[in-house]
């Protein structure tokens, strides 16, 4: 059975590296474990983070299932300094 999307462990390459590209080319959302694995996560991980909402990123519950954001991954990914405060000059 053959996916168009990259496993969740690893990416689409197989080096275990998400590029913007990558992570791009999920679509407009994706699942825990993706998510997980795009943030150095494991699968158990990234769902017990998911289930007590103290992921990166918000989450959205569709019926049983968890869905992410794909937008939401790549601003994390993409934030600078979000820890300092802004300089006043």
């Amino acid at each position: 059975m053959s996916s168009d999307r990259p496993s969740t462990s690893t990416s689409a390459s197989g080096s275990g590296a998400w590029s913007l590209d990558k992570v791009r080319a999920l679509g407009t959302t994706t699942d825990v474990a993706t998510a997980g694995a795009i943030f150095g996560l494991s699968r158990s991980s990234a769902y017990e983070l998911a289930r007590s909402n103290r992921l990166p990123i918000p989450v959205m519950r569709i019926g049983s299932r968890y869905r992410v954001s794909v937008p939401a991954i790549i601003a994390v990914l993409t934030a600078t300094d979000l820890d300092r405060p802004p300089q006043v000059t």
